[in-house]
Formats: C-alpha cells, structure tokens, sequence
C-alpha cells in the first residue's frame, strides 16, 4: 500500500505561481510512474502531467503545456507540480496518483493508477 500525501494547495491570482507537492510513503517510489490530476465539482478527473519512474519521459495536458512542469526526486520520494502563469480555469482539486502499468497512450487514464492521494485544492482569483 502507497500513502500519497499533497501539499501546497491554496490561492493565487490569475498570473501567479503556486507549487505543489506529493510524497509518497513506499520505498519503492522509484518504480511508479507518477501523474497529476484535476477535478471540479461535478466533473470528472482529467489528467494534468505525467513522469516517468525514471524521470525522463513528461507528458502534458494540451491545456497546461508551457505553464507547468512536472519533476520527481526519487531520493526524497516527492513529485512536484510547478504551476506558472495560472489561469482561473486551473481551479480545482489536484490529485497525484502512482502506478506501474501505465503506457504512453495510457498515462491519461485514471485506471492506470493504483494510488491516490487525498488532493490539495488550488484556487485562482481574477
């Protein structure tokens, strides 16, 4: 079983940067891929960003590419979210997840990850 505990949630302007955080309790870490989500109420939870176990391979939603950067440090068992330039759409709660089975054309998928932890909300103010 993997905790995932988020961090660094809360409120920005339109503009402004936050960064978020999710550690992990496993020591295995180093063999997750790793992804952020996102969902408002009522929504479902889409797919922000995405790292690879080893860290080589990122993949980004169309709508936060150029504004976020995902990273990892498999030493401290943490990956971060870096959210530049945020927008009043990036509002939501903002979920990390782990798993081992993802693929390229699968990462997107919620299915794909085993383990969540309990989000962080970001709110963005105009």
């Amino acid at each position: 079983q993997v905790h995932l505990i988020e961090s660094g949630g809360g409120l920005a302007q339109a503009g402004g940067s936050l960064r978020l955080s999710c550690v992990a309790s496993d020591r295995t870490f180093a063999n997750y891929g790793l992804g952020w989500f996102r969902q408002t109420p009522g929504s479902e939870r889409e797919f922000v960003a995405f790292i690879s176990s080893n860290g080589i391979m990122t993949s980004y939603a169309d709508s936060v590419k150029g504004r976020f950067t995902i990273s990892r440090d498999n030493r401290m068992n943490t990956v971060y979210l870096q959210m530049n330039r945020v927008k009043v759409e990036d509002t939501a709660v903002y979920y990390c997840g782990a798993g081992t089975q993802m693929t390229i054309l699968s990462m997107t998928s919620t299915d794909m990850y085993d383990y969540w932890g309990q989000g962080t909300q970001v709110t963005v103010s105009s």
